[in-house]
């Protein structure tokens, strides 16, 4: 499963204002976006927790992107590896009144993986190596706002992520994620949380700590949370050129799992980004991100039987398109 590509928020065009009554519902989004820790747990792309005084606000978001890589090497008998991404997903939310919220996500990856075999390597199946990867996903989210300082989240998620080698009957996953956020005075905001995945042929439970601090007008220091190939674990240092273009620079990891044959035989994908953003807003619905990146320290670990490569460090870049309506 991805971590990558999924959520495109603009939170970072935000400023702390405690007048403001959006500002409280877009600091909620953090926890959502810690998730992907647990191999893409990222539950919902929520543009604001609003109120019952802003009944304008559009309800639904579609985010589109698409990500490409140069080449990577796997291990050493001369293979290559070419990936590239498509993501959508589109979202919902309703609130309830001024304390509670609901959300509903769904979503679609096309993972193209172009390999180059030079040699017998254990990561193919049989004699043709698995070469694209679909990802399914659903999720609901149920949030609770009970003053200006807390919010509460409760979020569950299935998945299915299987390669064109596989079947997906055998490649469903599913999790919960149930967090706290706590509001300061100053605006920023802390949050701590646990996440439980019940993976393909793998259970996962991860504690996580979610931070957004402005550290002025025109700096913060938040989790990546914008759609791009960066992932959400990891930090992001943004600054605000003005109100419709704004720059962001970080490092993040990135968790990707997916059935390859059989019942439980998996491929797992850990590596690092470091990446250069750039973000457009180009009116208050619409708006786009490029981002640059450097993927290095990868592994690719085959379950069964269970051997692990080491992939080349490799530039990368994306593309990604926001439309709230």
């Amino acid at each position: 499963m991805t971590t990558a590509l999924h959520i495109n928020l603009q939170l970072n065009q935000f400023k702390p204002n405690k007048s403001n009554p959006d500002y409280l519902s877009k600091m909620s989004l953090l926890p959502l976006l810690v998730t992907g820790v647990v191999a893409g747990l990222s539950l919902t792309s929520m543009s604001a927790l609003a109120s019952t005084s802003a009944p304008d606000r559009a309800p639904f978001e579609l985010n589109v992107a698409r990500t490409s890589s140069q080449a990577a090497t796997v291990g050493n008998n001369g293979n290559e590896l070419k990936r590239d991404v498509w993501n959508a997903k589109l979202s919902a939310t309703m609130p309830l009144n001024k304390q509670w919220m609901i959300g509903a996500n769904i979503g679609y990856d096309n993972l193209d993986y172009g390999w180059r075999i030079n040699q017998q390597t254990p990561l193919r199946t049989n004699t043709v190596p698995w070469s694209s990867i679909d990802q399914y996903s659903a999720g609901l989210s149920l949030i609770y706002r009970p003053d200006n300082q807390w919010m509460f989240m409760f979020a569950p998620k299935v998945q299915y992520a299987y390669a064109n080698t596989a079947s997906s009957s055998n490649a469903q996953s599913y999790g919960v994620v149930a967090s706290g956020m706590y509001r300061f005075e100053s605006g920023n905001m802390l949050g701590l949380g646990v996440a439980y995945l019940n993976d393909i042929s793998e259970v996962r439970t991860v504690p996580y700590l979610a931070v957004r601090w402005q550290i002025n007008d025109k700096w913060v220091l938040a989790n990546p949370f914008q759609a791009g190939f960066s992932g959400p674990a990891g930090l992001e240092l943004t600054y605000q050129l003005s109100t419709d273009w704004d720059f962001g620079v970080g490092s993040s990891r990135r968790t990707e799992r997916f059935l390859i044959e059989n019942d439980d035989t998996t491929i797992e994908i850990e590596e690092w980004v470091s990446f250069l953003r750039a973000g457009w807003k180009i009116s208050q619905s619409v708006s786009l991100n490029a981002y640059t990146g450097y993927y290095f320290g990868g592994e690719m670990e085959l379950s069964e039987p269970q051997t692990t490569e080491v992939l080349s460090n490799e530039v990368a870049a994306a593309l990604a398109f926001k439309v709230k309506f």
